[in-house]
This record gives C-alpha cells, sequence and structure tokens, in this order.
C-alpha cells in the first residue's frame, strides 16, 4: 500500500468538496486556482461548474496548471417515462463524453438515475426493475460511442436510501453485474467509481473489490460517515471525523493494483461549504495523509 504520509500527489479533489465558501458558490476557475496555488495536482469537476465558465475556458486552465482528472462528474441520469426521455438522455450522456474528451479526463463517472421523476418529487411508477434495465440498456447503448472516443465510464453505485431518485444501482455487485453483461471481455471501457460514502457498510465490499480487480477499479472516492448524519445527501465528513475505515478499503483497491488518486468528495451544507476554501483544501491535504 502507498504511503500518503510525507506528501499529496495522489490527492485529487472533487470539486464539489470546495463548491461553497462561507456558504457562497465558488467559480470553478477560482477552486482550479486554488488547487493550483495548494500544490494539488489532480480534480473532478462537475458538469455544471465547467458549463457555468465555459468549457473551453476551464480546459485551457486545466492545462495551463498542469491539472489531471481523476474523473469527470457526471453522466448517467438513463431511466424516463417515454422513448423520448430515453432518447434526451442518451444524447445528454454523449455530450458528458465529450466534455470529458476536451478535459482529458480520467473517465466518466455515471450516476445512473432511478425512478423517473422522482428527483423532482413525483415518480413517475414504482417499477425499480423497469428502471434499472433502462440504465443497462441506456449504459449498453453509451458505451460503443465512449469505446471509440478513449472515454472509459465508471458506474457509482449509490447508497440503497438513493435507489428512488438518484441511482437504482446500490451496491458494487450491482455495478459490476452490468460490467460482466455488457463488457465482458473487461477491455478497460467500463468499469465503476468505488465512493467510500456509499459502499462503506456492504458486507461483500471486499469480495466485490477482488472481483473487480484492476480493470473494473477506475475510481476511488473518499470521505466519511458522520454519527450522527443530520442530512442524508448534505452532511458528508472529512476523512477522520466519521466510522469508515478508510485506509482499509484503500488497501483492498491497491491490492487489486489500483494505482490511481484518492478523490475528495465532500458535501456539506452546515460545515465545511461554511468554511474559507483555503481552510478547506489545507484539511484535505492534512487528512489525505493522516486519514486516507
Amino acid at each position: 500500500m502507498r504511503d500518503f504520509s510525507q506528501d499529496h500527489r495522489w490527492l485529487s479533489i472533487n470539486t464539489a468538496t470546495v463548491r461553497k465558501s462561507r456558504g457562497q458558490e465558488v467559480p470553478l476557475p477560482d477552486i482550479l486556482d486554488a488547487c493550483a496555488r495548494h500544490g494539488i495536482g489532480a480534480i473532478s469537476p462537475w458538469r455544471d461548474q465547467v458549463a457555468a465558465t465555459g468549457l473551453k475556458t476551464i480546459s485551457a486552465q486545466v492545462k495551463s496548471h498542469g491539472l489531471k482528472l481523476s474523473g469527470y462528474c457526471r453522466g448517467g441520469m438513463f431511466p424516463a417515462s417515454d422513448a423520448a426521455g430515453l432518447k434526451a438522455a442518451l444524447d445528454d450522456n454523449r455530450r458528458a463524453v465529450d466534455e470529458a474528451c476536451e478535459l482529458n479526463a480520467a473517465c466518466l463517472v455515471l450516476v445512473v438515475g432511478g425512478l423517473p421523476g422522482a428527483l423532482a418529487g413525483k415518480a413517475a411508477h414504482k417499477d425499480i426493475a423497469l428502471a434499472r434495465q433502462q440504465v443497462s440498456d441506456g449504459i449498453g447503448e453509451l458505451l460503443e460511442f465512449a469505446r471509440n472516443s478513449g472515454m472509459p465510464l465508471a458506474i457509482e453505485p449509490l447508497h440503497p436510501m438513493y435507489a428512488a431518485d438518484r441511482a437504482c444501482i446500490n451496491t458494487l455487485e450491482q455495478a459490476l453485474d452490468v460490467c460482466d453483461a455488457l463488457d465482458p471481455g473487461q477491455s478497460g471501457a467500463l468499469g465503476v467509481a468505488v465512493d467510500m460514502y456509499h459502499v462503506w457498510w456492504d458486507p461483500k465490499l471486499q469480495a466485490q473489490i477482488e472481483r473487480a480487480g484492476r480493470n473494473r477499479l477506475l475510481a476511488f472516492h473518499v470521505c466519511d460517515w458522520l454519527t450522527p448524519t443530520t442530512d442524508l445527501l448534505n452532511d458528508r465528513g472529512m476523512m477522520g471525523d466519521g466510522v469508515i475505515d478508510i485506509p482499509r478499503a484503500r488497501a483492498w483497491v491497491e491490492a487489486q493494483g489500483f494505482a490511481g488518486f484518492s478523490e475528495v468528495e465532500i458535501f456539506s451544507t452546515g460545515h465545511w461549504w461554511q468554511r474559507e476554501t483555503d481552510e478547506i483544501l489545507k484539511t484535505c491535504i492534512e487528512r489525505h495523509r493522516s486519514a486516507v
């Protein structure tokens, strides 16, 4: 297992972590400048943040700072209640692939979606099996386009509490079942993003990481699960502040040959997003060395 205690060369910042400072939105160019200022060499930006400034502008800034992308957030949201909705989702995912290619991302992360309409507060139906089939079909349709573009797709299973509205793939086992069905040859075009906030509780986690192997392990996301948790979406903890044994899980993924970045992804309305950007990044660096 790699020694992170002496430097932070393998730290990546998911830009959601510093999306806000003192409760105010921080423009993506300012976030990239701050990461460069702290010697952070990798990021994973969100599409809405990129769009707010402009893809070409962000691409140029990424290159000028010499930043790498551990991933790009996000594609997915495949299920829909009609054919037009399914087509719109596929078209949007193809655009996401193109954006990820422009930014030279290591992968496009897929948050696959749940019941159509549930995220807006009114699910179109209750058939989660249908939603899962639409996810598999959608990834299958996107896969050839992404493969031809040279952009790996990383399915990110989300905690079961998000099954209705954000992702009906909720375990690493489910995600790998989709990978095996669509890419049985393990070409490297399709794999998984292991986000510890979502999968830490899974009794099959080690076995499924071993099943994934190096070819399927495309991204490793870290934060902590706080007790008590005050908000299931926006109360993620800084590494070391909660109950997740992150180093143990990192040992499992690295035992399979994963040698990429540990990507810090924290949504924290009541705590970290109330801090200054520099303080957040300094803490990420410190905890990456001591708690990851």
